[in-house]
């Protein structure tokens, strides 16, 4: 562990809280970047795409009129209020930008308040001169600083397209995050598990999508009561490039500002280590009595929550294909975009694999999330106890591992139960497609098993891996990126279905990899010292 100098700050709650600030962003260094990189570029991206897709001012403006009248596609990106590229680009992108700096405010808020605690760090960290809330407001403060570099770089990036709309989209997205991170400062206070602090600030932000999803199909004005109700819904009614709304920016500031009190409430009256929710202990029998029901009982939640979230997201995804047809039209442009993504079929196929390739992205970050678990549970301590009795190093792993690769298959699996119910057709050409992805995902996978099997110290890098192969597969289609870019993705290898061939030769070359990549990790962490 990296040992921290604090210097003595008297009795002020806030002593030290400049050291941990450095400290928490030298440990984010490529947690960071990475995730600003990916929501930058995504939304920097959009700009030049639509421009290609909709080059004339009659394009777009028709494009706004059938977003009007198409609930289901409303329900995925929002209300159009605009049809000049930026107001485009702010519709396109905005919700999805605004959801992924709220994922990595909160994972960043998580990682330094009650991961330090569950850990045994904060209380090392507390023995010396350092203040009470001090490693809650460096948490804050570190989350702070990556959504202040997000908006600035949106800022920048869009100002071409006019300097106050870049400003009203750059803060919006930033305030999303500090909405955010402050709830998840909350839960922090209110869980005594990181996991399940990150799981139920996750699930907050997957019902604020559903509530503005459920709002804007019903109005094509983002006026829905639902709609108001969500953070990203005010997203939306700050309208960037559309006669911007900052009154609307009160809201984020008295969120974040109500939530912030909460939390530091809430730190001021608990003992470092306890939660006002505290886990309910009991005996090692029974259902857990093996370290693969172990593994099941740590790893059910996020099981269960992403479980729910693929059944749902492709009964969405299935319900607006007739309408995302209807949106394409005559487009060529939007066609060879889809097609590129999914495949040169049918629109209606190339749309669905399409929407499928994204789930399988998704599906990687599940893999990598449950695979590092490993690394969590070592770096902990709570590995070495357990390994200390009759349980081996590769039993141990494999109870993850076995709920890493199979939940990725049931992720998809219910994937494409929920394309079934959505769009009623294709039933089995969909659900092959949804299993067709997991090679690619169990590649994915493997990385992360080797980096924290053989190179435990950088095991968080298979964060990075995964976040270049989901902007590859976002962004790379819409930007016309050379087909040696794409290739770089496993994914990039995969049969396009519905609408295209089977072809088992790629297939079994990425699951031979992905299996050549577990063995290589399980052999690694065989030989080498356990970590703490």
């Amino acid at each position: 562990m990296t040992a921290i100098a604090v210097r003595p700050g008297g009795s002020s709650p806030l002593a030290g809280t400049g050291t941990l600030l450095r400290f928490a962003l030298r440990r984010d260094r490529l947690l960071i970047p990475v995730w600003i990189a990916v929501d930058a570029l995504m939304v920097l991206s959009m700009p030049g795409t639509l421009e290609g897709l909709y080059g004339t001012p009659a394009e777009r403006a028709d494009l706004v009129r059938q977003m009007d009248t198409n609930a289901s596609l409303r329900a995925m990106v929002g209300p159009v209020f605009g049809d000049s590229v930026g107001a485009l680009t702010a519709w396109r992108v905005g919700v999805y930008a605004g959801a992924l700096a709220a994922v990595m405010s909160l994972l960043v808020v998580v990682r330094h308040t009650r991961d330090e605690e569950e850990s045994g760090r904060q209380e090392l960290v507390a023995s010396g001169m350092v203040g009470r809330r001090a490693s809650l407001t460096a948490a804050l403060l570190a989350a702070g600083v990556a959504n202040a570099v997000l908006a600035l770089l949106v800022t920048a990036g869009l100002a071409g397209r006019g300097t106050v709309g870049a400003l009203a989209l750059g803060l919006g997205i930033a305030g999303v995050g500090m909405v955010f991170a402050t709830l998840a400062a909350i839960v922090a206070q209110l869980t005594e598990s990181a996991r399940l602090a990150r799981g139920l600030t996750a699930a907050v932000l997957g019902a604020a999508f559903v509530l503005r999803a459920a709002g804007d199909s019903a109005t094509d004005d983002g006026s829905s009561v639902l709609t108001w109700l969500s953070p990203l819904g005010w997203l939306e009614n700050l309208r960037p490039y559309a006669s911007e709304r900052w009154w609307v920016m009160a809201l984020f500031g008295a969120a974040v500002a109500l939530q912030a009190a909460v939390a530091y409430t809430l730190a001021g009256r608990r003992d470092v280590g306890m939660s006002f929710l505290p886990t309910r202990p009991g005996p090692a029998s029974g259902r857990l009595a093996g370290a693969g029901a172990l593994a099941w009982r740590l790893q059910r939640g996020g099981v269960l929550g992403w479980s729910i979230g693929f059944f749902l997201a492709g009964v969405v995804y299935g319900g607006m294909t007739e309408g995302a047809a209807e949106l394409v039209g005559d487009n060529d442009n939007a066609r060879r975009v889809f097609e590129r993504m999914g495949g040169r079929s049918g629109l209606t196929d190339a749309f669905l694999a399409s929407m499928v390739g994204m789930l399988g992205l998704v599906a990687a970050l599940y893999i990598v999330a449950s695979v590092l678990r490993l690394h969590g549970e070592e770096t902990s301590g709570r590995a070495e106890p357990l390994l200390a009795n009759a349980v081996g190093r590769l039993r141990w792993a494999a109870g993850h591992l076995v709920i890493a690769f199979g939940g990725s298959a049931l992720l998809m699996l219910l994937a494409g139960a929920g394309f079934a119910v959505g769009y009623g057709r294709q039933t089995g050409p969909i659900l092959g497609a949804c299993l067709a992805q997991l090679p690619a995902v169990w590649v994915i996978g493997g990385v992360a098993v080797l980096l924290h099997g053989a190179f435990p110290r950088a095991a968080l890098a298979a964060w990075g891996v995964a976040g270049a192969v989901l902007l590859i597969g976002w962004v790379g289609p819409a930007l016309d990126a050379p087909q040696a870019v794409l290739d770089v993705s496993p994914f990039g290898h995969l049969p396009k279905l519905p609408g295209g061939g089977m072809e088992w030769g790629p297939v079994l070359i990425l699951t031979g990899l992905a299996v050549v990549l577990v063995a290589g990790g399980l052999a690694g962490l065989r030989r080498r010292d356990m970590t703490t």
